[in-house]
């Protein structure tokens, strides 16, 4: 009897822990959601910022997160995907390479995001003389992002049983190929779950973008598609105020008329923005194993 009893309170507190983090986040979402959603419209989505009048948006900041989360992307799934399939595939347990390769990962997931800020700004922005653009801000993403992405890499392919390794060696298939062919394709949804959810992690990124991408957001021109012209949407080399570094700045400055609008029509954009990478990445998994694997 003593032992049930045990199990059931042990059952009701375990169950409570889980309730009362459910209601923490419900909490934190709902209020953000219902501060700001109101706020919201086809002009606020698409209007420029203004500094001193009412009225303003968040288009070019929003355009600007999008575009450096897919430029950091591009950057960083290489690196990570190399690096995964080096720690799970060929790297030898006890080797003096993967251990410095694993304590580099460990240093760079524990570092704080305003301390990588500091080292792009120091190193990109300062020494490189790239300034305060883009392409500063999107290297310093890709040290922000590597550890995540590259564990992720990783626990996927780990979970795909040593039998589909044997099978191929089996058949007579390279190492390489049976990677490429056999255990890619098979870690492919757990992958696409990883990389969906560190976008959304890059995303609302603000502390390493303050150093490197700057805090201003120049007027685009929408028509000019050339990346050499400063104007231009595409430019590399210019600064890039992204959404979330807008909600840190319009609550510091405090200058615009209706900063608590646009800090909270900003802040439910950027929130429904991670929910759908959440939300993404179970759907993409979920489509993607029954299409490899041809489960209903």
């Amino acid at each position: 009897m003593k032992a049930k009893t045990a199990n059931k309170i042990a059952t009701i507190v375990l169950y409570i822990i889980a309730g009362l983090v459910i209601l923490i986040l419900a909490a934190l979402l709902g209020y953000i959601l219902v501060q700001g959603v109101p706020h919201l419209s086809w002009h606020f989505l698409t209007a420029p910022a203004t500094a001193f009048t009412a009225g303003g948006g968040i288009g070019i900041q929003l355009f600007n997160s999008i575009y450096l989360l897919l430029l950091t992307m591009v950057i960083s799934l290489p690196i990570a995907l190399g690096a995964g399939i080096y720690l799970n595939e060929y790297a030898k347990p006890k080797s003096y390479v993967t251990g410095l390769v694993r304590t580099a990962i460990e240093i760079l997931s524990s570092l704080p995001s305003v301390v990588v800020g500091l080292f792009g700004f120091l190193l990109f922005v300062v020494q490189f003389k790239l300034g305060f653009s883009i392409l500063s801000g999107a290297v310093a993403l890709t040290f922000f992002n590597l550890p995540l992405l590259t564990r992720s890499v990783e626990e996927s392919l780990r979970t795909i049983p040593d039998l589909q390794r044997e099978a191929g060696s089996a058949l007579g298939l390279s190492r390489w190929t049976t990677v490429g062919h056999v255990i890619l394709p098979a870690a492919l949804p757990s992958i696409v779950t990883g990389v969906v959810l560190s976008a959304g992690r890059v995303f609302g990124e603000a502390a390493a973008l303050i150093y490197t991408a700057g805090q201003s957001a120049p007027a685009l021109n929408w028509t000019d598609w050339n990346p050499f012209n400063v104007s231009s949407p595409l430019n590399l080399m210019r600064p890039a105020e992204t959404l979330a570094v807008h909600i840190w700045k319009v609550n510091s400055e405090g200058i615009m008329p209706d900063a608590a609008a646009v800090s909270a029509g900003a802040s439910a954009v950027l929130i429904i923005a991670v929910l759908l990478f959440n939300f993404a990445a179970r759907y993409f998994s979920k489509v993607l194993y029954r299409r490899l694997t041809a489960s209903k």
